[in-house]
C-alpha cells in the first residue's frame, strides 16, 4: 500500500471576522510543534467555527497534499505554507484531491482517518486568500484535498509516516466527486454500499439523475 509523509499539523491560530451569519471564520490555521490529539471532531485545540459548512463528524480534518500546493505555489508566485488553505493535515506522497471516497489512513501508531468527502470553497477561504476569482480558480483546478472522519483516536505529530491501509473497490475519488459523476460512476458509488455523507450521496444521485434525465 501506499505510504506518504504527514509534513505539518495544522490548528487555528486566532478567528477572523466574517460578514456571513457565523461572524467568525477559523480558516487561518497554522503548524504547530509536537503530538496533538485527535478526537472525533477534529484536533484538540482546534475550532471549527461553522460545524454545518466545515465541521462535524464526516469533516473531523481536512487534508491537502503538498504536490497540490506546489502547484498553486507556481500559479500564484507565493508561498503556499501548511495551514494557508486551512488545512488540518499537509501531507506528502498521498494524493489528498484524489483519495477515494471512504479510503483509509493510519497515521503514526495510532491513528486511523478515513476520507469522506471534496472540500467546496467558499467566500471566507477567497477573502483570507485575497486572491482574484479565487473560488472559481480553486474550482476549475479541482485540486480541492479531502475531508476525513476519525475511525480511531490518538495523537498525530508532523513527521508520521501515513500509510493508506484500505481502498474501496469503487474507486470514486474527491475530485471525481466534485467535478461532477457521471451516470456509471454514480451508480457504482451508490452500488458500494458504503455509508456515505448526505454531500455524496447527493452528488452521485444527481449523476445519475443528469444520465437518465426523466
Amino acid at each position: 500500500m501506499t505510504t506518504g509523509t504527514l509534513l505539518a499539523v495544522c490548528r487555528v491560530h486566532g478567528l477572523l471576522p466574517t460578514k456571513d451569519s457565523t461572524g467568525v471564520t477559523a480558516i487561518d490555521k497554522r503548524p504547530v510543534d509536537g503530538p496533538v490529539a485527535v478526537h472525533p471532531l477534529g484536533l484538540t485545540g482546534d475550532v471549527q467555527a461553522s460545524r454545518k459548512h466545515h465541521g462535524g463528524p464526516t469533516k473531523a480534518l481536512y487534508a491537502y497534499a503538498q504536490d497540490d500546493a506546489d502547484y498553486w505555489a507556481r500559479e500564484l508566485g507565493r508561498d503556499i505554507p501548511p495551514g494557508l488553505f486551512g488545512e488540518n493535515l499537509r501531507v506528502a506522497g498521498i494524493d489528498a484531491s484524489n483519495a477515494v471516497i471512504g479510503e483509509r489512513w493510519a497515521i503514526g501508531d495510532q491513528v486511523v482517518l478515513e476520507t469522506t468527502m471534496p472540500r467546496t470553497p467558499c467566500v471566507n477561504f477567497a477573502r483570507y486568500l485575497g486572491e482574484r476569482s479565487w473560488v472559481r480558480r480553486f474550482a476549475e483546478a479541482n485540486r480541492v484535498g479531502t475531508y476525513l472522519s476519525v475511525v480511531t483516536k490518538g495523537s498525530i505529530a508532523a513527521g508520521d509516516t501515513v500509510r493508506l491501509v484500505s481502498v474501496p473497490e469503487h474507486g470514486i475519488t474527491a475530485a471525481q466527486v466534485y467535478a461532477g459523476l457521471d451516470g456509471e460512476q454514480a451508480q457504482r458509488l451508490l452500488d458500494a454500499g458504503s455509508a456515505l455523507t448526505p454531500q455524496v450521496r447527493k452528488a452521485a444521485l444527481q449523476g445519475l439523475r443528469v444520465a437518465s434525465p426523466a
